[in-house]
């Protein structure tokens, strides 16, 4: 008969993993608890989301937006999932990828029982565009991370570090996307972002802890793991062409580039705040993982 483990005796990337998802779980109790009832945040909230909306009323932009955006409907985003779980059946691994299709069920469905009950109206009359009481957190920045945190987790150790950059940009531009089209506040995007990294991480500690104990994985040759400089390049790499872009932006037309900064620091703060979010969670999930059974 099982007797119960105390926490010391679970293997190292679980507990790691059990008290990263029990951090963010706080921090989206205190996200919420901030933007339902503290006013400076709801107004900083609105400030940011009325730059992107801003943005998306231009025509080409409306239309670039819609189709990235439309990526996260239910029949697009179904193939989608098949990725990262083809990924792990192709590596043979079945229970990782029967992992990997509860993961994105769970945390999709999380926030689709969290919107209805945690529906509020937001401040009268500090936005340009009317979004519904039924929106925190976002079901497509949900449907976005935990896809892109699913990819990660299904990829060989060697292949994490550019499935982490490319499941960022990924999660990016379509919560820029929906932003700017007005569906969403900046809030809601963050919230998204922790459900999705909150179920990513139990489904981490649950699997590690199945397979260390049934002896997986612990005698068995494995490649080397990438070291913590390897795991955070290609994210690295990412986040300098954006920079490199934007400094080349403002050297060719400076002027106008420092005028609209001026007249919208919050919204480029929290712009850069919210794809400096997807970067750290997604570039740090993979780097998390460089120990325990899924490193093979």
């Amino acid at each position: 008969m099982d007797t119960f483990r105390s926490p010391r005796s679970l293997p190292a990337l679980t507990r790691r993993a059990l008290w990263a998802a029990l951090a963010l779980a706080g921090l989206l109790v205190l996200l919420w608890f901030a933007e339902f009832h503290v006013g400076v945040v709801q107004r900083l909230d609105a400030r940011i989301f009325n730059g992107f909306f801003g943005i998306g009323e231009r025509p080409h932009v409306w239309g670039l937006a819609s189709s990235i955006a439309g990526l996260c409907d239910p029949s697009r985003y179904v193939f989608l999932c098949l990725a990262p779980v083809a990924i792990a059946l192709a590596r043979r691994r079945f229970l990782l990828a029967a992992v990997i299709v509860a993961t994105l069920l769970a945390a999709n469905m999380t926030t689709e029982v969290l919107k209805p009950l945690l529906a509020a109206p937001r401040p009268a009359g500090v936005t340009i565009h009317h979004v519904s009481e039924v929106s925190w957190p976002s079901g497509h920045a949900t449907a976005a991370m935990v896809l892109a945190l699913c990819l990660v987790l299904a990829c060989p150790a060697r292949r994490r570090p550019f499935a982490a950059a490319l499941g960022a940009a990924f999660a990016v531009a379509v919560s820029y996307s929906f932003l700017s089209l007005g569906w969403h506040y900046p809030s809601d995007v963050l919230g998204g972002f922790l459900v999705a990294s909150i179920w990513t991480l139990l489904a981490v500690a649950g699997y590690t802890t199945y397979q260390e104990g049934h002896g997986r994985g612990i005698h068995e040759p494995r490649p080397r793991d990438p070291a913590a400089a390897e795991a955070l390049a290609p994210s690295a790499v990412l986040l300098a062409a954006v920079l490199l872009v934007a400094v080349l932006v403002a050297a060719v037309r400076p002027a106008p580039v420092l005028d609209y900064v001026s007249a919208h620091t919050a919204f480029v703060v929290g712009a850069a705040g919210i794809g400096a979010l997807a970067m750290l969670l997604s570039a740090g999930f993979a780097l998390a993982l460089r120990r325990g059974p899924q490193s093979r």
